[in-house]
This record gives structure tokens, C-alpha cells and sequence, in this order.
């Protein structure tokens, strides 16, 4: 393999190649990035066994020369040191070139280094992912979705399925669930496009949060593909694959109430930074709890630590309906919750003291954030 590529560009693409690497991997070979030349273009790929990335780096994008190829032929290179080594050259290319043993020549400027390469043979095939099931979403849609619901995904690996994101496919289109059973976000995607009949699959929070960091705010397509047990998102010139995972996700719908007892609509900012406030005393006493007190059509925060003192917030609120109410909650659940209903109003829900409130913006059902109140004595 002998090429010339853009050093910047190249950069990039590797950055994002890295994103697939883990240094907890039990196959050596998965610490390296795999470089293939051929058909006139350069394919870059990273995996971790979960989720496995390749790129395709062409010749020339936008008439401008990105990649000369001299030579076809691939070699697998340690991943992180590999991607240090371009970053530090100088210069606006750089050279790669591979022998019969897979040593691999780096040179940029005035710089010359020598690393030891792999057999890419050696390096595991990706899983293949059919083209039967799939949806197109804009990137920018997808990024939004991840956001307002891959937070309320478990930490903890007890119950493997809560720590992915339930797609569940109807006739109407998709609902997008997380939950670490103390929390629960829920996103709606309406429309006969995104319909698939009726099928489940969770995927992983961290491949959509590695996702998410690759993804930018555009009107760029990603097709999503789905299989047995993967799933596919291409994106520009990336093949983003990551694993399901296997199980049945709770049925969440009955944790949604039809009657509430007590509604308070209240200006999404303004009552954010309210809760950030009053939490500074909670989070100083190492809980993040704080009381919510509806009484007479008013609303006020308080928490207080021991240690500290205390804290007492009036609420500013756009309408108060139904019964008097005292209700203790995790800040950061609640500061999580406003952040992912992205409307200037929000309406919250309460059933009473000891069951699960909602959050939802006040003219849309299509984002509803679901939190479990805590026992204080």
C-alpha cells in the first residue's frame, strides 16, 4: 500500500473511526484501525465487537484532490498511537507506505516514522445487515431524538435492556423509550414513512451516543437498516453498525395516568433555572432532592442540608389546576426533563405525592418526560 491523503481531512475521518475503539477489547487486533485501499478509494474502519465503523475516504470531494493512491493494499495500525502520529505532523499531506511485513512508513514534511502494522487479514469481518427494513430520517431529526431520550437509559447493567433505547415500530410511526425505572423519556415520530408494521429494537445508549457525536444539525439524510440482531445508519460516507440488544423491554405504557389531580404550566427557562437554584443547596447535602408545594394556585421550591441552611423559591407560573400538593424530586431528573421538551411552555402532571409526574410541552403530546417522585420524611 503506498498513498498520499490529506492530513486534516484525513484527521476527521479517523477521529470518528476512533469513536468505535475500546481499550477494554479481548482481541488485540480490535485496538488498531484497519486501512484498506482499493477500487480507488481508501476504507477506514473501527470496531469493539459492539459497534464497528467504517469510512470511505474517495479520491477527490468537490473537484478538490483528497487522496493520491499509488499502490493498492491494507494494514491494520494501533488505533490511538496511529491517530496521535497524524495529528502532530505538519504539513497539508501525508504519506503511507506498507511492505510485505506490514511495516508502514509515515511520512509528512520533515517527519519520518516506522510502525509496526498487523495482517488485516487477521481483523474480523463486519456483521452484514440487510437492506429489508429500513427508514431514511433527517440528521438533524435523529440528533434531537437522541437527545430527548438517551439520558433516562440505565447506568447499570443488572437489566442489560434498560440501558439501550426501545425503538417500537407501529402503523403510526416509532416511539423512542428510556428508562432507568427511577426516570422515563418518551419521544413520538408520527407518519406512515417511518412505519415498519409492528416491530421492536433496542439499541445500545453508548452506540447512540457515539452516533450523536458523529451526526451534525443538517438536512442530511441517514438511512437506518435494520436486521436480526444489528443495526445499520448510513450517513455521508460512514457505515455506522451497531449490536441490538437482546431481550423484551417492559411494557412502560400503563406508567401513563389518563386524569391528573394537579396541573401546573409554568415557563420552560424561567423554572429551570429555578430548580438549578434551589438544587444548590441539594446537591451540597449530596441527594439533589427538593419539595415542590402547590397550594391556592401557588407554587414554591425549598430544599435545605443541614450543614448549609435553606432555601425557598416562589415559582412564577402560566396556570395552576386541581389540588393542593407537596412532592419531593431529584433536581438533575427534573432540570434533565425540561431540557428535553424543547418548547418555551411546559405543562407538568401529577397524580398525587407518591406516583410518577409528567412533563410535556403544553400544546404537544410528542415528547413526555416521566419521573418518580421520592419518599421524604
Amino acid at each position: 500500500m503506498k498513498i498520499s491523503i490529506n492530513r486534516q481531512y484525513f484527521i476527521e475521518q479517523l477521529n470518528h473511526c476512533l469513536k468505535a475503539i475500546s481499550p477494554r477489547t479481548t482481541l488485540p487486533i480490535l485496538n488498531g484501525i484497519k486501512m484498506e485501499v482499493k477500487d480507488n478509494q481508501l476504507l477506514l474502519t473501527g470496531s469493539d465487537s459492539e459497534i464497528s465503523i467504517e469510512i470511505t475516504i474517495p479520491t477527490e470531494i468537490d473537484n478538490e484532490e483528497i487522496l493520491e493512491i499509488n499502490e493498492p493494499g491494507a494494514v491494520v495500525l494501533s488505533g490511538r498511537f496511529f491517530v496521535d502520529i497524524i495529528k502532530k505532523l505538519s504539513g497539508d499531506f501525508v504519506q503511507l507506505e506498507t511492505n510485505d511485513s506490514y511495516q508502514t512508513k509515515i511520512t509528512a514534511s520533515k517527519s519520518e516514522f516506522n510502525l509496526s502494522g498487523n495482517d488485516p487479514d487477521q481483523y474480523p469481518l463486519l456483521p452484514e445487515v440487510n437492506d429489508d427494513e429500513s427508514i431514511v430520517l433527517k440528521s438533524t431529526v435523529l440528533k434531537t431524538i437522541i437527545n430527548q431520550t438517551n439520558f433516562a437509559v440505565s447506568m447499570s447493567e443488572t437489566r442489560p435492556v434498560l440501558t439501550g433505547v426501545n425503538w417500537e415500530f407501529n402503523e403510526e410511526g416509532i416511539k423512542f423509550t428510556a428508562t432507568d425505572s427511577h426516570r422515563l423519556a418518551l419521544r413520538k415520530l408520527s407518519g406512515e414513512q417511518f412505519s415498519m408494521g409492528t416491530m421492536n429494537a433496542i439499541i445500545p445508549g453508548k452506540s447512540l451516543s457515539e452516533l450523536n457525536k458523529i451526526i451534525t444539525d443538517s438536512d442530511e439524510e441517514v438511512e437506518i437498516h435494520f436486521s436480526q440482531n444489528q443495526v445499520l445508519f448510513s450517513y455521508g460516507n460512514m457505515r455506522f453498525i451497531s449490536r441490538l440488544l437482546e431481550g423484551n423491554y417492559p411494557d412502560t405504557s400503563r406508567l401513563f395516568p389518563e386524569n391528573y389531580e394537579t396541573k401546573v404550566t409554568v415557563d420552560n427557562s424561567s423554572f429551570y433555572h429555578a430548580i438549578d437554584r434551589v438544587s444548590l443547596l441539594a446537591r451540597e447535602g449530596g441527594n439533589n432532592v427538593i419539595r415542590m408545594t402547590v397550594e391556592d394556585g401557588s407554587v414554591e421550591l425549598s430544599s435545605n442540608s443541614p450543614e448549609v441552611g435553606t432555601v425557598n423559591e416562589d415559582v412564577n407560573t402560566n396556570g395552576v389546576e386541581g389540588e393542593g400538593l407537596k412532592i419531593s424530586f431529584n433536581s438533575k431528573y427534573m432540570m434533565d426533563a425540561l431540557k428535553a421538551v424543547n418548547d418555551d411552555e411546559v405543562t407538568i402532571d401529577f397524580f398525587g405525592t407518591m406516583r410518577p409526574f409528567t412533563l410535556s410541552a403544553a400544546n404537544s403530546d410528542e415528547v413526555i418526560q416521566l419521573i418518580l417522585p421520592i419518599r421524604t420524611y
